[in-house]
């Protein structure tokens, strides 16, 4: 997955995201709340070593090597039982050393002579007491005991306190901040991991990444969502200025230049599933590429749920069937659309057989006679998961267009409608996808869709214009234009 497929995962999960993260600055303080608040006092020592007719050697290099060597050993001893039984006696507690032992640390900083004795209370007052007195005792037991030479001799050895314990003002624990700042750093792992398991278990195409995990056909093609579909379907024809009709003629400029050595092309047009959008696909391809002055025939090959004439607003009581059965010629079935060169046959009568009728020899010669007649033939087939039909017409076709709706069809359905054409040899012409979403971080998964109904302008002449863009994120270049409305209108 690229940078921008991981930004968009936590964009659209930005809200579980936030969630876990105030959850664990909750968690963070409400466990300082319940914490017992805890005090720490420090005593420092300063450790040297005598000659052993008294005088002090540590400015010396032999006395002070020995000196920082022991220094590591005394912090060991702090709070062993031979420190801690004394001071348990000492100030009459009801502790066992093994108890007191857990209070007290200590350290020595490195290539210096100076203890840190540390001790935590939850009294600040018993603090400061207990380090004053683990220090006292601790130097007694090194001196006088560990350190001590035989006989009436002084020990080598001289430690003195720098700085005794003081009384604590403040708890050093609990660290309300850090517990916090802690809360916040696992509720972020832990909304990042939710996202990504989201995303993992979520079967459904949501970005050209997942198109390339299933195939390596282009995506030649992304149309924007519109709620208002169903009652406007022929967008390039009721709103031609619109962005969502600029992206069918992008389609359209990636259709031209698919195979630009042949004049004349048939494109079978479906998807793996019903409802999305192929039908509409179809229709607003046709009327795109008429615009331009290609002669096109929109060809309704679902003879099961056949939509075409419903969307073209056209007769359907007759067409394809009519055909296929040798009731009619093409002439007789065949419906103009518009003003321009756009011709539609719509499904006629449905018939018992659609396969065997789709799969014929006749149809195979209808199918050669339009093409023959049209520079191109748009075929609305039935969705390829559901029936043979699609397959059989993409036999017929120069390539197949795959439609696939975003946020709707699930990979395992792209998957399987790609190995269906390809296990007959039908050529993936390309991807478009459809109800891409023009907001939110899905948005962002198909390019700049939204760029399209910005570049409107004149050209010399003073000819209304369209600047076409590219869109998709670059798997196959959309070629740019300019064209005046005397020549794409």
């Amino acid at each position: 997955m690229e940078l921008r497929d991981y930004l968009r995962i936590l964009h659209k999960n930005w809200i579980a995201i936030l969630i876990c993260i105030l959850t664990g600055v909750a968690a963070g303080a409400g466990a300082s709340m319940l914490m017992t608040p805890k005090y720490e006092s420090t005593a420092q020592l300063y450790v040297s070593v005598r000659s052993s007719d008294g005088t002090e050697v540590q400015g010396l290099s032999q006395g002070t090597t020995f000196a920082r060597q022991a220094v590591q050993s005394y912090t060991t001893v702090v709070n062993k039982e031979i420190v801690t039984s004394r001071v348990i006696t000492e100030l009459g507690l009801d502790l066992t050393p093994a108890q007191l032992a857990t209070k007290i640390t200590a350290q020595n900083e490195l290539n210096t002579v100076v203890i840190e004795i540390s001790v935590e209370d939850e009294d600040p007052q018993m603090a400061a007491t207990l380090a004053n007195s683990v220090a006292s005792n601790f130097i007694d037991v090194i001196v006088n005991e560990l350190e001590k030479p035989d006989g009436d001799a002084a020990s080598l050895v001289k430690i003195e306190p720098v700085q005794s314990a003081a009384v604590p003002s403040s708890p050093v624990s609990p660290r309300v901040p850090l517990n916090i700042g802690a809360g916040a750093l696992v509720g972020l792992v832990i909304g990042i991991a939710i996202a990504v398991v989201r995303q993992l278990v979520d079967g459904k195409i949501r970005s050209t990444h997942d198109i390339a995990q299933i195939t390596d056909r282009p995506v030649i093609g992304t149309i924007a969502y519109d709620p208002d579909a169903g009652k406007r379907p022929l967008i390039v024809h009721e709103e031609p200025k619109s962005p969502k009709a600029e992206s069918y003629r992008a389609l359209r400029t990636n259709l031209r230049f698919m195979d630009i050595e042949n004049t004349r092309h048939s494109f079978v047009v479906t998807s793996s599933l019903p409802s999305e959008g192929k039908s509409t696909t179809s229709a607003n391809i046709a009327i795109a590429l008429a615009e331009q002055g290609a002669k096109v025939v929109l060809v309704d090959g679902d003879l099961r749920k056949p939509k075409v004439a419903t969307t073209m607003g056209v007769d359907g009581s007759v067409g394809l069937t009519d055909l296929l059965s040798g009731r009619a010629e093409p002439k007789d079935v065949l419906q103009r659309w518009g003003r321009g060169r756009l011709y539609v046959l719509p499904a006629g009568r449905i018939p018992p057989n659609p396969s065997e009728l789709l799969g014929s020899h006749t149809m195979q010669q209808v199918h050669d006679q339009l093409l023959a007649e049209h520079d191109y033939v748009i075929i609305d087939a039935p969705p390829l998961l559901l029936v043979t039909d699609g397959a059989v017409l993409s036999e017929l076709a120069h390539g197949t267009l795959l439609v696939v709706a975003s946020g709707q069809t699930p990979r395992s359905a792209l998957a399987g409608a790609v190995a269906q054409l390809e296990g007959i040899g039908s050529e993936v012409s390309g991807i478009v996808v459809t109800k891409v979403p023009t907001k939110g971080p899905d948005s962002y998964a198909y390019g700049a869709y939204g760029a399209y109904g910005a570049y409107y302008g004149t050209d010399e002449a003073g000819n209304p214009t369209t600047e076409y863009r590219k869109i998709g994120t670059g798997q196959m270049p959309i070629v740019t234009a300019r064209k005046s409305r005397n020549s794409d209108s």
